[in-house]
């Protein structure tokens, strides 16, 4: 299990992690959501061990990453800005990663390789930057290790690499209990394949929940009134948001599916219906009622 406790990292007057408290179940998918800037890397390398924090904890298992040599070959991070050794081919980085990660195994490095259309004995300088990302991803993979921490790791793929990699991801996770941690701007990319999503804003973590939570517990109805009434005359609804086009309402609750349907089938109505809301249309909604215009956040509007 990762836990961070009241992480905090400063860069000069800039406060990159403010007071960040976080949990990671191991064998779930946690995505964490921001725009640039919003502090998305920092806490991966906190996680990763490559800074120190100025405040706060960050451990894995109840132990601190930071100078911990052992708990580091228990993960691989995929760092947004790839390195490679300078004429390096995937196999020398393969022999490389060999000699630390103890399981690293060379015959399914080889075997994706292949899968993935790279050449072993190619220099990576020659590679382009999706071809890195595979890369990457192949060499992570191989090492077999309990946690994998991906900072922008889809940017750059195309689709059906994109759906490559998830479904190595998924299969691993079934096979051996592997926990990834994908930090994205993108919550669209993330939606089909995360347990649990936070939001990190401006060092902070706004928003954490399980996705199962998140779309049980908020349902958006579409409707049309046979009379002239106002959704917030409904009894039994626990109105978030409420839209009207002519005569179409769009309304935003909370509440189980059976409560909310009762509630429904009991009002004189042209019709009704409940539609499923998107991760982007909950978390805009979730974050809006703390007053935060997530529009700006997660879009970049």
């Amino acid at each position: 299990m990762i836990e961070a406790v009241s992480l905090t990292k400063r860069f000069d007057d800039i406060v990159a992690l403010d007071h960040v408290d976080a949990s990671i179940r191991e064998g779930q998918v946690f995505g964490l959501i921001g725009t640039n800037g919003a502090g998305k890397s920092t806490f991966l390398r906190c996680l990763s061990g490559i800074y120190k924090p100025d405040e706060g904890q960050i451990m894995i298992d109840g132990s601190e990453v930071y100078e911990h040599t052992a708990l580091k070959s228990r993960f691989f991070f995929i760092s947004d800005e790839q390195y490679f050794f300078p004429g390096a081919t995937p196999l020398d980085m393969a022999s490389s990663y060999g000699t630390y990660y103890r399981y690293f195994d060379r015959e399914r490095f080889r075997k994706l390789l292949k899968e993935f259309g790279l050449e072993e004995r190619r220099k990576i300088s020659t590679f382009s930057k999706g071809m890195k990302k595979q890369l990457s991803v192949i060499l992570a993979l191989s090492a077999y290790t309990d946690y994998i921490f991906c900072d922008e790791t889809f940017d750059g793929l195309d689709p059906v690499m994109r759906q490559a990699v998830k479904s190595l991801f998924a299969h691993d996770m079934d096979e051996r209990g592997l926990t990834p941690v994908i930090a994205s701007h993108n919550l669209r990319e993330l939606e089909d394949m995360c347990d649990h999503v936070g939001l990190l804003h401006k060092g902070g973590i706004l928003l954490s929940r399980d996705l199962d939570d998140l779309k049980l517990g908020i349902h958006k109805i579409q409707c049309v009134f046979a009379s002239e009434r106002e959704p917030e005359q409904l009894e039994g609804l626990d109105i978030i948001k409420c839209e009207r086009r002519g005569r179409l309402r769009t309304i935003i609750v909370r509440g189980d599916e059976d409560s909310v349907r009762a509630v429904m089938e009991r009002e004189d109505m042209v019709f009704y219906e409940l539609i499923p809301l998107s991760l982007e249309e909950i978390f805009i909604t979730e974050t809006e009622v703390a007053g935060y215009d997530v529009k700006k956040i997660i879009l970049g509007e």
